[in-house]
């Protein structure tokens, strides 16, 4: 695993420490084979809701990491280091899977996921990546990029090279024009309960009660009553925080992919907005 999928400061602690050297880059390497065709094409900017996964202030080896909360104009100059096969097919702090041949990187403070236009200062080259994953902790870097985006800026000989980094923010799309290409919905549970006749009942009071679109998942004998279903995360989260002021304290944010465009689990649904 290149990075750690930040839910608290022990995760990320006794991960890295199962992780000796990885970030040294005499432990990582170029892969032996290289396809005869590595697609350099720079990422696609577009607008993405931050992932749940690693977006969480953290602490590693003493040093605490605040997740840039406002990153619109961001631009920093710094050292860029890469990372090629030692992580390839692991996880990203994001919950990805890391793919050295795409155009992605590695940043401690960007939201994930992130566009950047990366600049080699060196000889003027530039990428634009998506930053999914956490790094680089070593000698003060700025950011890791992917094998692809290295080799697009030529810094795979010297392993690590100056560069500026220029954050891109594309604008939220209307709801119809993103909600098309989504991939998971988020759903807030509120209420776990064995009897379907009462869930149905909480379901239509919370709806009715907060004007809030409510889902019922059911498994097996359990019915789950949720607020939701949301494409936007910022949405979930507003939904979450709309329950816990109406003594509804412990309620959460759960992540499901879609399916041919609905959600894979399956129950009633009341929908009042």
């Amino acid at each position: 695993m290149r990075a750690i999928i930040v839910s608290s400061a022990i995760v990320l602690l006794s991960a890295c420490s199962s992780q000796q050297g990885r970030y040294d880059m005499h432990s990582d390497k170029a892969p032996e084979t290289v396809p005869p065709v590595i697609h350099a094409e720079n990422a696609q900017p577009r607008y993405e809701p931050y992932s749940l996964a690693g977006n969480k202030d953290y602490t590693l080896k003493g040093q605490r990491y605040q997740i840039l909360r406002d990153p619109k104009g961001y631009q920093e100059a710094g050292i860029a280091s890469w990372y090629g096969e030692k992580f390839h097919g692991h996880r990203t702090s994001n919950g990805e899977v890391y793919d050295m041949y795409s155009m992605s990187a590695a940043h401690k403070t960007l939201p994930l996921p992130s566009y950047v236009e990366v600049t080699n200062q060196n000889n003027g080259k530039k990428a634009i990546v998506r930053v999914n994953d956490r790094g680089p902790f070593h000698n003060q870097r700025l950011i890791d990029l992917s094998y692809a985006a290295a080799k697009k800026l030529d810094v795979l000989k010297t392993g690590t090279a100056p560069v500026s980094l220029r954050l891109l923010s594309p604008s939220k799309p209307a709801d119809d024009e993103w909600h098309s290409a989504r991939h998971h919905a988020y759903y807030v549970q509120l209420a776990a309960l064995s009897d379907g006749l009462k869930a149905n009942q909480k379901a239509e009071q919370l709806a009715k009660a907060h004007g809030l679109p409510t889902h019922i998942a059911r498994r097996d004998t359990v019915y789950r009553v949720r607020f939701g279903p949301f494409y936007d995360r910022d949405q979930a989260q507003q939904a979450m925080r709309t329950a816990k002021q109406h003594q509804l304290p412990g309620a959460f944010i759960v992540t499901e992919a879609l399916v041919n465009g609905d959600t894979s689990v399956t129950g009633a649904k009341t929908n009042n907005q």
